[in-house]
């Protein structure tokens, strides 16, 4: 898990990590707190969230997805 939520809040299902810079550069996948897998752009993350039994996956919905470290368009450094 990325981190601990006070008792009010929800935690977004879908975290997407900062960059990882190798070649090519990619981003962590975490669903409910699990590593999903890796994501080189975005559908990627449609994919793992798919994979998850997700099905509604508004990337720009931060009550569903949090971007750390750079936002949706962000894949390298």
């Amino acid at each position: 898990m990325t981190e601990a939520y006070g008792p009010d809040a929800t935690p977004a299902p879908i975290v997407v990590l900062g960059i990882v810079p190798t070649d090519p550069p990619f981003r962590v996948v975490e669903i409910h707190g699990n590593v999903a897998g890796t994501a080189h752009d975005i559908t990627d993350v449609i994919r793992l969230a798919h994979q998850a039994g997700l099905t509604h996956v508004d990337l720009d919905d931060p009550a569903v997805v949090r971007w750390v470290g750079g936002g949706k368009y962000k894949w390298a450094h």
